[in-house]
């Protein structure tokens, strides 16, 4: 296989776009944020990197809270318009007829998501370009339509999307499941 070598670049792909709802109840406001992860289990926490010129930045550091709410198929074009246009000039949740709804413990959810995390900032980190908002998961809000008859949270029934160099894309096909590679094979009888 041959090769290119090019510089440092952020080209960890693919990523989940999220939209991140924060602000004041009733006027609280939607980024669109590329950058997000999963940090530590117990706590739960999670990371945004959001850069500081940005109309949320302030809101996020004023309040030290934000909620990520996880898009679907059908809020794409959601994703796509929040994160180009600027909460300054606009209100995201108006303009894209989308619902904003108390969250359970901090903030404003995104009625349409199917699962939002409710996070309350623990620290923040200036890391150049952007800052790095760590955060405690303390709430998640699950849509009761992604659980099966046993009370087990069914991703694959939510049609979650991924961004992945300038494209937005659907998931795919299972391929295997935590495990699997070492899951002994059950015995023929």
């Amino acid at each position: 296989m041959s090769r290119q070598v090019w510089k440092g670049s952020t080209l960890l792909n693919p990523e989940p776009p999220v939209l991140v709802s924060c602000g004041p109840a009733g006027a609280a406001n939607l980024i669109t944020v590329g950058w997000c992860g999963t940090i530590c289990t117990q706590p739960s926490m999670v990371s945004i990197s959001v850069r500081p010129e940005r109309y949320s930045h302030h809101l996020i550091k004023e309040s030290g809270e934000f909620v990520i709410n996880l898009p679907t198929e059908s809020l794409v074009r959601a994703v796509d318009w929040c994160g180009v246009k600027s909460g300054r000039d606009v209100d995201k949740f108006s303009a894209m007829h989308l619902t904003p709804s108390p969250a359970a413990k901090v903030g404003t959810v995104l009625e349409e998501s199917p699962v939002n995390l409710e996070c309350k900032v623990t620290q923040v980190i200036p890391l150049g370009s952007h800052d790095l908002f760590l955060a405690e998961v303390v709430a998640v809000d699950v849509d009761e339509r992604l659980l099966d008859e046993s009370g087990k949270l069914c991703l694959n029934k939510a049609n979650l999307i991924v961004y992945s160099h300038g494209d937005y894309l659907a998931l795919g096909r299972k391929l295997g499941s935590f495990g699997y590679s070492v899951r002994k094979k059950p015995r023929k009888k």
